[in-house]
């Protein structure tokens, strides 16, 4: 597959001329500390339609619009009293506010809702190419729709090939899930997605004691498909009780397995490959390398992968969140 031209996010003309593509309706791929997200003019409908296109994405999904401060936040979403504290001390950050849709957001971006995500990522790559294209930036994962979401430039250009006017590489993605996202309803605040901000982050600085997880028949927010995030080797969660360095049941003789797994195991020798996602248990780490390692598991011609769970405290909420959507039939 043809590929685009990858330039160096830490260079300014190269912020330069990826602000003029998103300004002229072309497709930039960039760098967050979240994952590399594939970016378009939000105003511009046509420029938008490229993302889905590129993608293969449903229309049905919506997207995220990125920012640099503020007061283009709000510039772009009519935000009730109580999200002035969220966005004063999670932003920039991965956390994106849903936010009441104003017009100058074309109803693609949100598939036809009347509300809008939004959020200023903490790259210093994508700060500046905000700043410097001067607009909003509609921008969902650099990846066809529904696959492992890409944390390094590589897979973008692997992925999306030409489809993408240019990719700015910013080096590996510091966080490696996407963003958590939040309502801030009249009835308390709701988490639509898990993600890069831990709820626990949001109870403790913000006071509150009640966060609700939300769930959908339709998709409000990005991320809320049921299979989503996926490998295309079958993946599955498995945990024997009492047994975590047990073997795996196999299916048919000479069976090739793989192994994601948080930490080292007593026994791994019965796996074909193994992916360890922190040797130190530490969930940040984790989250960070969960998209590499389900790749590289992805590449092996395996016939299946088997996922030892988490636990579901800080940046676990949002790996298994991942792996569940994964795991997912069609």
């Amino acid at each position: 597959m043809p590929q685009a031209r990858i330039a160096d996010a830490s260079d300014p003309e190269a912020i330069m001329e990826a602000a003029r593509i998103i300004r002229k309706g072309g497709l930039v791929a960039f760098p967050t500390e979240t994952v590399y997200g594939l970016g378009a003019a939000a105003a511009n409908e046509a420029a938008v339609a490229r993302i889905f296109e590129a993608k293969r994405r449903p229309r049905i999904d919506p997207l995220i619009v990125h920012v640099h401060d503020i007061e283009s936040a709000r510039r772009y979403g009519t935000f009730p009293d109580a999200a002035l504290p969220v966005m004063e001390r999670f932003w920039p950050g991965p956390l994106t506010l849903v936010a009441g849709k104003k017009n100058l957001i074309p109803d693609i971006v949100t598939a036809g809702l009347d509300t809008v995500a939004i959020r200023i990522p903490a790259h210093p790559a994508a700060l500046a190419l905000i700043r410097t294209a001067g607009i909003a930036i509609a921008a969902p994962s650099a990846n066809p729709f529904g696959y492992v979401s890409p944390t390094e430039a590589a897979h973008v250009a692997a992925q999306l090939g030409d489809a993408v006017d240019l990719i700015l590489d910013g080096g590996s993605s510091t966080i490696g899930v996407e963003s958590t996202i939040l309502s801030l309803e009249a009835s308390g605040p709701v988490i639509l997605r898990a993600g890069g901000t831990p709820v626990e982050d949001l109870q403790s600085v913000l006071g509150w004691t009640d966060v609700h997880i939300g769930s959908v028949l339709r998709p409000s927010v990005p991320g809320q498909m049921k299979r989503h995030y996926s490998t295309l080797t079958p993946l599955e969660i498995i945990e024997i009780p009492g047994r975590r360095d047990a073997a795996p049941r196999m299916e048919k003789q000479g069976e090739r397995i793989g192994l994601l797994t948080l930490s080292l195991m007593e026994d791994a020798s019965c796996y074909t490959a193994v992916e360890i996602l922190s040797p130190a248990g530490d969930l940040r780490e984790a989250a960070a390398g969960l998209f590499r390692a389900l790749r590289r598991l992805d590449t092996l011609a395996l016939d299946r992968i088997v996922a030892r769970p988490v636990s579901e405290k800080g940046l676990g909420l949002a790996i298994m969140d991942r792996l569940r959507r994964c795991a997912a039939g069609d």
